[in-house]
């Protein structure tokens, strides 16, 4: 029999059973007893309490006082789930490969990580992270992960757009004053700021990351959703009008998880 006529004989026993053979939608992922966060101050929640400070309790990731992963791991699943946010505020991606060692310690079955901001939110654009730098520091965390935790998920959230932070912010005068009081992200919120240039590298980071989780049978890759949310003037602090504020943690949390594996 020719592979034509063998490949007709197995449609029309597959129709005459009931109709086309279809694969099964896999199902989703035992939840996971023990998660960690890696990042910086965004996964950290710094400013969220009012203070110059971290507050994970309201982490996007691993907060017990927002809708977070964590929170909706344990509604969901009904059991406990410990938790170990290993981000560090002000990190830049060469800290990941350090924070993915203590991923590893912690044992965890599932991993968040976003990072880059720092990258690309720099004195000057001259001062951003180089894209084959980033590149490397970022498989190095990755390879930490597939070699210290190998059955864990994790999952790469995508750097969020900086040009739209100053398309809603930049008609503010309040805003712009605060920026500036405080010198942050120049790179991009600087009145004279080349943006297209910003927005280009952290487009970049995101495809570096991209390729890399690609690399890895465990590592799910948001498909760009942080980077394409129209986040919201009111997702950010008004202490600064840089961290995500309590709205923003939220908002975070919901466009993570249904990008991510039990969405």
């Amino acid at each position: 029999m020719t592979v034509r006529l063998l490949a007709a004989a197995l449609l029309l026993t597959a129709c005459s059973n009931g109709g086309p053979v279809t694969s099964p939608t896999p199902s989703p992922p035992a939840y996971p007893a023990r998660m960690a966060a890696m990042g910086d101050s965004i996964t950290r929640a710094f400013l969220v309490c009012g203070l110059p400070s971290d507050c994970v309790e309201s982490s996007w990731s691993t907060g017990a006082n927002v809708e977070s992963h964590a929170t909706r791991i344990r509604r969901l699943s009904g059991k406990p789930l410990e938790v170990a946010n290993v981000a560090v505020s002000g990190a830049r991606v060469d800290d990941l490969p350090g924070q993915a060692a203590a991923a590893v310690q912690s044992d965890a079955e599932y991993v968040t990580v976003l990072i880059g901001a720092n990258d690309a939110c720099r004195p000057s654009a001259d001062a951003m992270t180089s894209v084959a730098d980033f590149t490397a520091a970022f498989d190095r965390a990755m390879s930490t992960l597939a070699d210290g935790l190998p059955r864990a998920r994790v999952l790469v959230a995508s750097i969020p757009d900086l040009s739209r932070l100053w398309a809603v912010g930049k008609d503010r005068q309040e805003v712009r004053e605060r920026w500036a009081q405080f010198g942050i992200c120049r790179s991009a919120l600087a009145p004279d700021a080349p943006r297209d240039r910003v927005r280009q590298r952290v487009m970049a980071y995101n495809a570096a990351m991209e390729r890399a989780c690609g690399r890895h049978t465990q590592c799910r890759w948001d498909g760009g959703a942080v980077f394409g949310h129209d986040f919201v003037l009111a997702d950010v602090s008004p202490l600064d009008y840089w961290h995500p504020g309590p709205q923003g943690q939220n908002t975070l949390a919901e466009i993570t998880w249904q990008a991510g594996y039990w969405g």
